[in-house]
């Protein structure tokens, strides 16, 4: 005789095998699972009841009852299977590609001719020794000027005019400024390239900008002279320009280095000024603790977009400003 029990069960598999055919996703897949086969589902509720059946009854609903749990499981696994190949074959008719069709390429960007320059700059004296420094471009009155042996009624602040906020703080005349946050931090002896953009109220034209870009190299050690500052610029030039060319160190003057001189190379047949540099004068040191009887140094500053325009043949410094690519392309 067919119990209530065996009844139920029976009418269970074929219930949950439709179910479970029908199911299109694998989530619902799972929520069928549990519907008929966790702890609470079902099954489980239907096989409660077996403590009112007789001791005969209760092996053979048993038995009946795992079989068709197996049957419902057999019948998970095979609709799981078809749906996850489903799922496979759409990510492959989605995801493939055509190898035969040729491919579409990007034209690579390119570095501009400054950041060129500069890295090409920084590259020699690392090469030579050289740490790289940075410092922020607001800068306060004492580190750009009176730090550097320029007071505040110095005639050399008219040559750097520059543009000044509220607070007093301006925008950095030249990288110097790096020069003694640097050396406030640092003990000698130390070797530091300072590359940056810098600021000066100018008329704009074919040389001049009131934006431009520096890097300023500076030595501190016991013993150096201008033979080793003089030794490391024509270093530093045969490097840059790929050649020993004549070289003109020129009498001139800084505020922050004493003597000082300008530097002039005799490039295709021409006389071109590229660069200043001179000793580290005494008051620089004595402004960031640095006693002059022992330390000496060297510095030496150049403008990038000078350099920039010797080699690449520019004839207007605005050119490297407009973002034309017309004329970015040919670098």
């Amino acid at each position: 005789m067919i119990t209530n029990i065996e009844s139920q069960l029976h009418i269970l598999k074929e219930t949950a095998q439709k179910s479970i055919e029908s199911a299109q996703t694998l989530q619902k897949l799972e929520e069928l699972r549990v519907a008929y086969l966790g702890k609470k589902g079902e099954l489980s509720l239907i096989l409660k009841e077996m403590g009112k059946l007789s001791a005969e009854d209760r092996p053979r609903i048993g038995a009946i009852a795992n079989d068709i749990k197996n049957q419902i499981q057999d019948t998970l696994s095979n609709q799981q299977q078809q749906l996850q190949q489903a799922e496979f074959n759409r990510q492959i008719a989605e995801e493939t590609l055509d190898v035969t069709m040729p491919g579409v390429s990007y034209p690579l960007g390119k570095s501009h001719p400054l950041q060129s320059t500069i890295d090409r700059v920084i590259d020699i004296f690392v090469g030579l020794g050289y740490s790289i420094a940075e410092g922020p471009q607001i800068e306060s009155d004492y580190y750009n000027f009176t730090a550097l042996n320029t007071p505040e009624d110095h005639p050399a602040r008219d040559m750097q005019d520059t543009f000044y906020f509220e607070d007093g703080n301006l925008l950095r005349t030249h990288t110097s400024s790096v020069q003694i946050r640097y050396m406030e931090k640092n003990e000698p002896p130390l070797r530091i390239i300072a590359p940056g953009r810098v600021y000066r109220r100018d008329t704009v034209d074919a040389t001049h900008s009131a934006v431009f870009h520096q890097i300023e190299i500076l030595a501190i050690d016991k013993g150096l002279t201008f033979t080793d500052l003089k030794g490391t610029i024509k270093e530093f030039l045969r490097q840059m320009f790929g050649d020993d060319l004549p070289t003109v160190f020129r009498a001139s003057y800084f505020p922050f280095t004493e003597p000082s001189a300008e530097v002039d190379v005799q490039w295709q047949g021409k006389w071109l000024e590229v660069l200043g540099c001179g000793m580290v004068d005494p008051n620089v040191l004595k402004a960031v603790g640095y006693d002059p009887e022992v330390y000496s140094g060297f510095a030496a500053g150049l403008g990038v977009e000078r350099f920039a325009m010797i080699l690449h043949k520019i004839d207007d410094i605005r050119r490297l400003y407009n973002s034309d690519l017309r004329f970015l392309q040919q670098f």
